[in-house]
C-alpha cells in the first residue's frame, strides 16, 4: 500500500481527486481498492517539549537555571491532534511506500518528516511537490514523485529554525523577564525574528521624533528652441557658500542673487553643450511572490499581510491560484503551454477583458526560467476558472492583481527614450531630463490604474548639440526635507524582506542583499500580528506605533537582538542549509555559543526601576501583577523564596494588615 501524508485535509482531497475516485473513511481516503491511501495532518501535529517537561525545576524562572539546552530534543503530540496522529501512525505501520505531501517549502518538508521520525519509520519515502491543486497539476505531480532524501536540506533548515527559535525564545524571554520583574515591569517576550522587527518600528519612531526639517532652495529655468520649451535645473557649484553636506542650498538670498543674474543677463541665450539620448527597454514585470503581493496590496488597498495570505490560501484551496507561500517570482518552462487555457478563463474578468484578447501567447518573457525555480514558483491563476460574481471585494482585487501580473508576460517590453540635456547659460550649468515612451508594451495593462501610472516627466523637444536656446524665465523652488515615514503593516513586511537596508553594520549590506530577509514568506504576516497581540505594537490609523513595553524592551536588550544583523545572518545560514551548502550541526553549535554570550549580557544588564513599582512588604523585592485562573492578583518577584501575594483592585495590590510569611 502507498500512503500519502498531506499537510492538511484540503491538500489530501486534491491528491485523492488526482488519483481517482476514492472512499472516505475516518481520517483518510482509500483509493484503488486500498492500494493507495491519502491521510493528512493539520499543519504541525507535533510540538517541542516545554522546559518544565524536560525538568520540573524549570517550572520556576531562575537566572541560575539558564541556559536551558536540551541534550536530547523531544517532541510530543499536540493534544488536539492525538486522534489523527493515531490514524497516521497505524497507516504508516501498514504501508510499503510513504509519500511526503507537505507544502513545497521547508516547513512543509519538516512537518511530515518529523512525524515519520517520531514513529521510527524505516520504509522508503517519496516526495510530491504540489504548487497547484487543480486535477491536471496534481496528476502531473503524481507522475513526478521524487526521492524524499533529496530534500534533507529543506528539513534541516526548518529544524534549525525551530531549534533556534526555541533556544532564543525560551532562554532570553526568561532572562529578561526575570530582570524586568525585578524592576517592576511586565514580562518581556524575546523572539529571534519578532524582536528585531519590533525594534525597527521603535527606531523609526525615534528618528521621526528627533528629525529636524531642512529648508533648501534650487532654481528651475525654462529655455526654448524652435521645437518647444526645455525645463532645466540649475546645477550649483560646490564653491557656493551655505551648502550642506548633501549639497543643498540653505540660503534663499543666494538663490535670489543667482535668479536675478539669470533674469538680467544681457545675452539671454544659452548653448546646448551635451545631448544624451538612450533607448531604454523595461522587461515585463515578474509575477508575484507572496511578499511582493502583500507589499503591493498593502500600498494599493491597505490590506494587511495576514489578510492577503489568508485570501490567497483560500484561493489555493479552491484551486483558483497556485501555492501562496512562495518566495519565487519565476515560472517553470513546462507550464508555458498552459497560457492559452489560463488566459481563456480571464476573458470575461472586468478591467482586463480587452487586454486578454490582445495577449500574444508566443511571447516568452524572462519569467519562464527553470534555473530560478526551487520547490515552488510564482503565484499565478490556475486552469480553474474563477467566477467573478462569486468573489468578495478583497478577492476580486487580489485575483485581479495576480491575473494582471500573469497577463503582462504576454505583452511586449515597455520601451522609451531617456534624454538628458546640459545647457550652459550665464557661466552656469543647467540640466534638463525627459522621457518619451515609444512603445507602451506590457504597461498598457496598468494604464488605467492610478496607483500604477507613470510618474509625470518632461517631454523634451528635439534638440541638437551646439545650438542656442533662449532663456525664458526662472523660479526659485523651496523644498523642506521630510521625516521618515512610519511603518504600515505592508511596509514593515517589506522591511523584513529587505532587511539588508536596516542592518547596523554597513559591511553586511552587500552580503545580505541576496538573502531573503528575516522570517519567511509563510511566517512574516504572523510575526507582525503577534507583535500587536503581544502588546509591542499598536495601529494608529494605518501606521504602527510602538508601545512603552516595546520602548523599554529596546532599551534593555542587546544590539545582537534588537538590530537585525545577527538574525539576518542566521536566516542566510538557514537558506544555505536548505541548499546543502552549510551543515546543520555547525549552525546549531553556533546558536548555542551565541545564546550563552547573550545570556551573560542579560545577567549584567541594569534596568531603571519603574515609577509604578510596588515593593513586597516582607522581602522588599518588586511585586508583579499576574493573571491566574480566578483573575488578576499580585505576587512577589522573589517567588518561590518569598510567597507573598495580594489581591488586585483595578491594577493596585491590596495587602492584608500585618501580612507576613
Amino acid at each position: 500500500m502507498k500512503l500519502f501524508i498531506a499537510e492538511k485535509p484540503s491538500l489530501a482531497r486534491a491528491i485523492a481527486a488526482g488519483i481517482g475516485v476514492g472512499k472516505n473513511f475516518n481520517g483518510y481516503i482509500s483509493l484503488n481498492g486500498g492500494n493507495e491511501i491519502v491521510t493528512w495532518c493539520f499543519g504541525h501535529i507535533l510540538e517541542n517539549f516545554n522546559p518544565d517537561e524536560y525538568a520540573e525545576k524549570y517550572l520556576h524562572w531562575r537566572m541560575e537555571d539558564l541556559p536551558i539546552i536540551p541534550t536530547q530534543w523531544k517532541l510530543k503530540v499536540k493534544s488536539d491532534a492525538a486522534k489523527q496522529f493515531k490514524i497516521i501512525r497505524d497507516l504508516i505501520g501498514k504501508a510499503k511506500i510513504i509519500v511526503n505531501a507537505g507544502d513545497p517549502d521547508r516547513e512543509g518538508q519538516l512537518l511530515i518528516d518529523e512525524v515519520l521520525d517520531f514513529v521510527g519509520n524505516k520504509k522508503p519515502v517519496q516526495r510530491i511537490l504540489l504548487n497547484a491543486l487543480d486535477e491536471k497539476s496534481v496528476r502531473q505531480s503524481l507522475r513526478d514523485l521524487r526521492d524524499n532524501k533529496n530534500f534533507q536540506g529543506l528539513k534541516n533548515a526548518a529544524l534549525g529554525r525551530s531549534r533556534a527559535d526555541w533556544l532564543i525564545g525560551m532562554n532570553l524571554s526568561r532572562a529578561y523577564t526575570i530582570r524586568a520583574r525585578q524592576a517592576g515591569y511586565e514580562n518581556i517576550s524575546v523572539g529571534r525574528v519578532m524582536t528585531p522587527t519590533m525594534a525597527l518600528v521603535v527606531r523609526r519612531d525615534e528618528e521621526i521624533k528627533n528629525f529636524k526639517p531642512v529648508t533648501h532652495f534650487s532654481i528651475q529655468a525654462i529655455f526654448k528652441n524652435n521645437f518647444g520649451e526645455i525645463p532645466a535645473m540649475w546645477q550649483m557649484s560646490e564653491k557656493i557658500s551655505n551648502l550642506d553636506s548633501e549639497g543643498r542650498l540653505l540660503d534663499k538670498k543666494i538663490a535670489e542673487i543667482f535668479l536675478e543674474k539669470f533674469n538680467s543677463e544681457s545675452k539671454n541665450f544659452g548653448k546646448i553643450i551635451s545631448v544624451e539620448e538612450k533607448n531604454k527597454i523595461e522587461s515585463q514585470r515578474l509575477p508575484y511572490s507572496l511578499s511582493t503581493l502583500q507589499i503591493e496590496a498593502g500600498k494599493k488597498f491597505g490590506y494587511s499581510p495576514q489578510i492577503v495570505l489568508d485570501t490567497m490560501q483560500n484561493f489555493y484551496e479552491k484551486k483558483l491560484t497556485t501555492y501562496p507561500r512562495s518566495d519565487c517570482e519565476f515560472l517553470p518552462e513546462n507550464q508555458f503551454g498552459d497560457a492559452k487555457e489560463i488566459l481563456e478563463n480571464l476573458k470575461n474578468f472586468p478591467h482586463i477583458t480587452d487586454f486578454v484578447k490582445n495577449a500574444d501567447i508566443s511571447i516568452k518573457s524572462r519569467a519562464w526560467n527553470d534555473k530560478k525555480i526551487s520547490a515552488h514558483h510564482a503565484i499565478i491563476p490556475t486552469r480553474v476558472k474563477a467566477e467573478f460574481e462569486n468573489l468578495n471585494e478583497i478577492e476580486k482585487n487580489l485575483y485581479l492583481m495576480v491575473s494582471q501580473a500573469y497577463l503582462a508576460q504576454f505583452f511586449p517590453p515597455h520601451e522609451y527614450k531617456s534624454t538628458k540635456i546640459i545647457i550652459s547659460y550665464a557661466d552656469e550649468k543647467f540640466i534638463g531630463k525627459g522621457k518619451r515612451i515609444t512603445k507602451l508594451g506590457w504597461k498598457a495593462i496598468y494604464k488605467n490604474f492610478a496607483d500604477d501610472s507613470e510618474e509625470s516627466e518632461s517631454i523634451l523637444p528635439q534638440v541638437i548639440e551646439g545650438e542656442s536656446v533662449k532663456y525664458i524665465s526662472g523660479k526659485i523652488l523651496e523644498k523642506v526635507t521630510k521625516p521618515p515615514t512610519k511603518f504600515t503593516p505592508s511596509t514593515l513586511l517589506q522591511a523584513m524582506k529587505e532587511i539588508y537596508k536596516f542592518v547596523k553594520n554597513d559591511s553586511l549590506k552587500a552580503e545580505l542583499k541576496e538573502c531573503s530577509g528575516i522570517g519567511t514568506e509563510a511566517t512574516r504576516a504572523g510575526i507582525i500580528e503577534k507583535l500587536q497581540s503581544s502588546g509591542f505594537l499598536k495601529l494608529a490609523g494605518k501606521f504602527f506605533e510602538p508601545t512603552e513595553k516595546a520602548r523599554m524592551a529596546v532599551k534593555i536588550l542587546p544590539d545582537e537582538i534588537i538590530f537585525p544583523d545577527t538574525t539576518a545572518i542566521w536566516e542566510k545560514n538557514l537558506e544555505e542549509i536548505a541548499n546543502g551548502k552549510e551543515n546543520f550541526d555547525t549552525f546549531y553549535q553556533g546558536q548555542v555559543r551565541d545564546l550563552k554570550k547573550l545570556l551573560e549580557q542579560a545577567k549584567k544588564v541594569e534596568i531603571i526601576f519603574s515609577k509604578n513599582a510596588v515593593k513586597c512588604p516582607n522581602c522588599g523585592k518588586i511585586m508583579i501583577r499576574r493573571k491566574g485562573k480566578n483573575g488578576y492578583f499580585w505576587g512577589c518577584s522573589g517567588f518561590p523564596e518569598c510567597k507573598t501575594t495580594a489581591k488586585d483592585d483595578k491594577g493596585e495590590p491590596i495587602f492584608m494588615t500585618n501580612q507576613h510569611l
